[in-house]
């Protein structure tokens, strides 16, 4: 049985706020050990990848920059003058990786660790000397695609801007927050939570901005200090996996424990799936039902900077490896942590805020699949039922289901609920909204695409050898037949992916949402290293290995893969300016085609009828105040996003923040006039409420011909 994964979760860096267990390493890995784990893990990926990329040369030299990339991804401690001093390496990883030969990866590290430490102690004579932030100086903080610095001179005038940056940052951070505590004396009936923030917020400015810094530095250096020689090699393996694709990794026997937890959905925490991203903690996603989600707060993008646990000291987490910044975010049930953060909407001139969250469990039903009925007025005609579903992810008990219960929990046998329900009140028309879904069981992508037709093709796979194989509903049971519209975004990933292309080209469909849903069309393997220990009679932990083993392509031969699926009718949102989905993401697959398959058509002309439903769409868009406040949120954000190089002069930098602040408030403020956000109890998704437009134009046109031809 096949399983999907979402968007990254623990895929690619990436690690998901849980409550593990705890893990006893062994003492110490012998080389041959780690020779082994390097040769299992390197052919593995080489042979079984779906890439079917040899241990060459063209790898090597990219595994060689991968791993510089890796250690130093904004370019901040590496100068060409390093690059070049370890240029013989380049051509020769592969054959290097064969042999068990890790040297390169060790080598490398230990110039990491020296170059972090020569940092720390630059800083801390450099901050005894306060900086001038009256000069006009300027920093890039993203440096990810700027070349490195030439040799040490260059470096330490690079170290010396970003220490001003970091500097001026907490300053910055400093006058947010006491601006923000004027105007919170002036508030009646502060409540004992918000107190708590307070406490929190005082203890984290207690320090001057030169000791968060300096603090900063010595919680890295001691970081990078106490990796062991596992913990490096799985960086220099991870950097090997990533070089075949961005969901390959390889999980040292820590991670892998983490990676089990999470696939069991053994999840207490906030509820948020974050990245390490340019040495920020970023936003993933949030998780369906979990406390981030519901205090709505917290959103994707943003970027956490700091964590205090309740009544404790704010801890740093920039530039931490995020494995260890989500141990300091993730903690038992109903205790409070508060997070620093920078809005992802307002880019990389952010100043922080501050809020807290009460840590929970997160609930399988919170996650449910969801029904409402909405009524769509039109003038001079009957009004309308459009049912809704909310699907947040194709989930499955594949433990029930392995025990052969009949009746375990799962999407497909939630939505059929619904939509006898929803057959029962005689809805016109039924949307599904997809736009928060991140993926989940293919089998239930598969079931869930038969409630709509009565049999059929669904999705192929095809594997490195370039063998095919059709994945069909064979059910010939159609719990739904009338129209149907699918909601997508740009966070709709794979399984979600797989439904909307499958519905739609059997012309079953009308799609709507952003201009492409994620892009992520490749099948997962996981592979645990010890089951190929028993060849060369070892047994010990070796973690394992994750990678692409195939690509999905939809039943009319196009791949879901890099580009997504486009809409037949594009409606405006914020998740439209985001930059995520596999275009985003290094070394990913490209987009491919295959031969189609034969399938049914299902309502006649669709093509012209959503022609027609786009114009009536585009019109109410073009004359809807709320469009016109989400295009100007839209456009802010882009101007945020965009911005990259910041200002080193105190009151320059200060003024653009409140430029920005004013403007993103007057935007907020506009937004809730024309929405009606605030007046009523009842939340506002203009979103939504055009793609239920949309679909009650759809059972319109339906209707027309067999009113006309009875």
């Amino acid at each position: 049985m096949k399983m999907l994964s979402g968007k990254r979760l623990l895929y690619g860096g990436a690690a998901l706020c849980m409550l593990g267990s705890l893990w006893a390493a062994p003492a110490e890995y012998s080389e041959n050990e780690l020779r082994l784990i390097s040769q299992m893990t390197s052919q593995l990926l080489a042979n079984s990848h779906y890439r079917r990329q040899p241990l060459d040369a063209k790898l090597s030299e990219r595994l060689f920059d991968a791993y510089f990339d890796l250690l130093d991804p904004n370019r901040i401690y590496f100068s060409e003058a390093d690059v070049a001093k370890f240029a013989p390496w380049r051509a020769t990883l592969g054959d290097a990786l064969r042999r068990g030969d890790n040297r390169f990866a060790f080598e490398l590290y230990d110039l990491y660790r020296k170059r972090v430490g020569e940092f720390r102690a630059f800083a801390e004579k450099q901050l005894k000397t306060p900086f001038d932030f009256t000069k006009n100086d300027t920093f890039v903080p993203d440096r990810r695609k700027l070349p490195r610095a030439a040799d040490r001179r260059a470096l330490e005038e690079l170290w010396y801007l970003k220490l001003k940056n970091d500097v001026l940052y907490f300053r910055l951070f400093d006058r947010a927050m006491a601006e923000a505590g004027e105007k919170e004396k002036t508030k009646e009936g502060r409540d004992a939570e918000s107190e708590k923030a307070r406490e929190t917020a005082k203890k984290w400015e207690g320090r001057t901005p030169e000791e968060k810094v300096l603090r900063r530095l010595r919680d890295i250096g001691n970081d990078i200090a106490q990796k062991d020689r596992i913990d490096v090699l799985g960086l220099y393996l991870n950097a090997l996996a990533q070089v075949y694709g961005p969901h390959s990794n390889y999980m040292p026997p820590k991670t892998d424990e983490d990676f089990d937890i999470s696939m069991k959905l053994s999840l207490t925490g906030i509820g948020a799936t974050l990245t390490s991203d340019d040495g920020y903690i970023k936003v993933v996603s949030l998780v369906p039902g979990g406390p981030a989600a519901k205090d709505g707060r917290l959103k994707v993008e943003d970027r956490i900077i700091a964590v205090a646990q309740e009544n404790g000291e704010s801890v740093d987490v920039i530039d931490m490896p995020v494995a260890k910044a989500v141990n300091y975010i993730r903690g038992p049930e109903n205790t409070r942590v508060t997070l620093t953060v920078l809005p992802g909407e307002k880019g990389r001139n952010a100043v922080p805020v501050q809020m807290e969250l009460v840590r929970a469990r997160v609930e399988l039903v919170d996650s449910e699949a969801q029904g409402e009925i909405k009524t769509v007025k039109r003038d001079g005609r009957p009004d309308l039922k459009i049912g809704v579903i909310d699907l947040p992810s194709f989930y499955m008990d594949f433990d029930a289901a392995f025990r052969g219960d009949r009746n375990f929990k799962s999407c497909s046998s939630d939505v059929k609920k619904i939509l006898e329900k929803f057959k029962a009140e005689k809805v016109d028309a039924v949307v599904m909204d997809l736009r928060r879904n991140g993926g989940g069981s293919l089998p239930e992508a598969i079931r869930l695409t038969g409630l709509f037709i009565p049999t059929g093709p669904v999705v192929q796979v095809k594997d490195g050898a370039n063998r095919v194989e059709l994945e069909s509903d064979n059910d010939p049971e159609q719990v739904y037949a009338g129209p149907l519209v699918v909601l997508t975004s740009k966070l709709s990933a794979s399984a979600a992916e797989i439904f909307s292309a499958a519905v739609r080209d059997c012309d079953r469909a009308l799609l709507v949402g952003d201009s492409r849903t994620f892009g992520k069309g490749t099948v997962l393997n996981v592979v645990p290293l010890e089951r190929f220990l028993k060849f060369v009679g070892r047994d010990f932990e070796a973690g394992s290995a994750s990678y692409e083993t195939a690509m999905f392509f939809r039943p009319g031969g196009g791949s879901v893969q890099q580009l997504g699926i486009e809409p037949d009718i594009q409606i405006p949102s914020l998740t439209e300016e985001m930059e995520v989905g596999e275009l985003f993401l290094d070394n990913h697959l490209p987009w491919d085609s295959i031969k189609p398959v034969e399938r049914g058509a299902y309502v006649v002309d669709l093509a012209g009828k959503a022609a027609k439903l786009k114009a009536a769409s585009d019109l109410r868009v073009a004359e809807s105040p709320d469009f016109k406040a989400l295009k100007h949120r839209s456009e802010l954000l882009r101007k945020f996003r965009d911005r990259n190089e910041v200002s080193l002069n105190e009151e320059t930098r200060w003024k653009e923040y409140q430029q920005e602040k004013a403007v993103q408030e007057e935007a907020e403020r506009l937004y809730e006039e024309q929405s009606g956000v605030g007046k009523d109890s009842r939340k506002e998704d203009p979103v939504l409420d055009e793609a239920v437009e949309i679909a009650a134009d759809f059972a319109e046109l339906e209707k027309a011909p067999r009113a006309a031809n009875p």
